[in-house]
C-alpha cells in the first residue's frame, strides 16, 4: 500500500525553505562559492557548495547542522499540521556525518560542544518534545535508508505517522580526503559529464512526514509506493553497478511498476569518475529499451552532494516536479559519459512536462549501501 507525504522541509545552499530550494534549482542557480568555513589555502580545491550562515568567512560555528535540521522537521510538521509537538511522533535522522564539524572545531579550536548533541535527538526533544528519535550514521543514502524504515512503521501498523529527515555539513576532515583522491581539484560538480573531476560537498537539510493511507489529509504532496534497500558491500568505496541495478530492479517490483512507467528519474549523479559511471551502467541495464523515455536529472550539479540528506533531497524535488510539471537542469552537462549516452537528461528549464505521474529517486553510499524510492503523484 502506497503512503502519504503531507509535508516537507528543506534547507540548502541554493535557498531556505522547500518552494525557494526547488525554484532556485529549477531556474538552475548554482550553491557553488567559495571555501567559506576554514583557510582555503591548505587545499587544491577552494570551492564548495556551503550555506551562508557563518559570521564571517574563515569563523566557523559549532551547532549549524543541528538548525538546519531543526528548520526542515518544522517546516514539515507545520505543513502537515502537527504544529509544534512531535512527543506521539517517532523522528528518523539520516546522515552521513552527524555533528563532526562542531567535534572538530572543539578539538582543534576549543570551542564548546556537548557531546551529546552529535545524535541530534537533544535538540529535537529540546525544540519539538520528540521523545523517540533515532539516528542512522549510513553514509549517502542514509535518508532513504531511514525513510524505509519509516514507511515500515507505518506498513506493519506499528505507527500512524513518521518524521523522516536527513542532514549534513561539509567538514574539514571530509573536505581534506576529498582534496586528496582526485587527481584533479574539481572546481564543481558535473554529473554524468566527460569532464567531471570529483566531488564537492554540500550543506543541506531535508525532511517529510510521512502518513498511511487510512484517511482524508489535506494538502497531499504526493505517494510514496516502495523503497529498496541493500547493501553489497563490494568494496569500501567503490560501486558496483550489480548492487545498484538489484536496488532499482526491487524498488520497481515493491512500487508494482516497470521502468515504461517511470517518467522522471532523480539520479544520484555525484560527479565522480566511478559513482556515476556504475550508476549509469545499473540504469541502463535495469530500462533496457525503456531508457530513453524517462526524463534524468541531477541536482548535485547545484546543491553539491548533500551526503546523508541528499536522497531525501532529491524526494522532495521529484514531488515537486511531479505536481507542477518542471523539472531542475543537470547544470555544466555538455558531453554525457558513454554509459549514458541514451538518457533523456534534462540539461535547460523544463517548465511543461504535465505528464509527469512517477519518479525514481536514487541515493547510493560508500560500503554498498544502496537505496531507491519510488513515488508518485498525489490525485492519481
Amino acid at each position: 500500500m502506497s503512503q502519504l507525504v503531507t509535508g516537507a522541509g528543506a534547507v540548502a545552499s541554493v535557498g531556505e525553505g522547500v518552494d525557494e530550494v526547488f525554484g532556485a534549482l529549477c531556474a538552475g542557480t548554482s550553491g557553488r562559492g567559495a571555501l567559506r568555513g576554514f583557510d582555503p589555502e591548505r587545499y587544491r580545491a577552494r570551492h564548495a557548495y556551503e550555506i551562508d550562515d557563518r559570521p564571517a568567512p574563515g569563523h566557523d560555528i559549532p551547532g549549524r547542522a543541528t538548525g538546519w535540521l531543526l528548520r526542515a522537521v518544522g517546516e514539515a510538521a507545520a505543513q502537515a499540521g502537527l504544529g509544534e509537538d512531535l512527543s506521539e511522533v517517532p523522528v528518523l535522522v539520516g546522515t552521513g556525518l552527524r555533528e563532526l564539524r562542531s567535534a572538530e572545531l572543539a578539538w582543534r579550536d576549543g570551542v564548546p560542544f556537548d557531546a551529546g548533541r552529535l545524535h541530534f535527538g537533544t535538540a529535537l526533544r529540546t525544540r519539538f518534545g520528540a521523545v523517540r528519535t533515532h539516528t542512522f550514521a549510513g553514509a549517502c543514502s542514509a535518508s532513504l535508508y531511514a525513510l524505509a524504515l519509516g514507511s515500515d512503521l507505518l506498513a506493519s501498523g506499528a505507527e500512524d505517522t513518521v518524521v523522516v529527515a536527513g542532514v549534513d555539513t561539509l567538514t574539514e576532515s571530509m573536505h581534506g580526503l576529498l582534496d586528496r583522491v582526485n587527481a584533479e581539484p574539481p572546481d564543481r560538480v558535473r554529473p554524468f559529464d566527460r569532464s567531471r573531476r570529483g566531488v564537492l560537498m554540500g550543506d543541506g537539510a531535508a525532511a517529510v512526514v510521512l502518513r498511511r493511507e487510512d484517511g482524508a489529509h489535506p494538502g497531499v504532496l504526493g505517494r510514496l509506493r516502495a523503497v529498496s534497500m541493500n547493501c553489497d558491500a563490494r568494496h569500501v568505496t567503490a560501486p558496483d553497478p550489480q548492487g545498484i541495478a538489484r536496488a532499482v530492479h526491487e524498488a520497481q517490483w515493491r512500487a508494482g511498476v516497470k521502468p515504461r512507467d517511470i517518467d522522471l528519474v532523480l539520479l544520484h549523479g555525484t560527479g565522480t569518475q566511478l559513482n556515476d559511471s556504475a550508476e549509469a551502467t545499473a540504469i541502463a541495464e535495469v530500462f533496457g529499451p525503456e531508457v530513453r523515455r524517462p526524463l534524468m536529472t541531477a541536482i548535485k550539479s547545484m546543491t553539491g552532494h548533500t551526503a546523508g540528506g541528499s536522497g531525501l533531497l532529491s524526494l522532495i524535488v521529484a514531488l515537486k516536479s511531479l505536481a507542477s510539471g518542471r523539472v531542475p537542469p543537470t547544470l555544466g552537462l555538455t558531453d554525457p559519459l558513454p554509459e549514458a549516452a541514451g538518457f533523456r537528461f534534462v540539461r535547460e528549464r523544463s517548465d511543461d512536462q504535465p505528464d509527469l505521474r512517477v519518479a525514481q529517486i536514487d541515493a547510493f553510499g560508500f560500503g554498498g549501501v544502496n537505496a531507491v524510492a519510488i513515488v508518485e503523484r498525489a490525485g492519481r
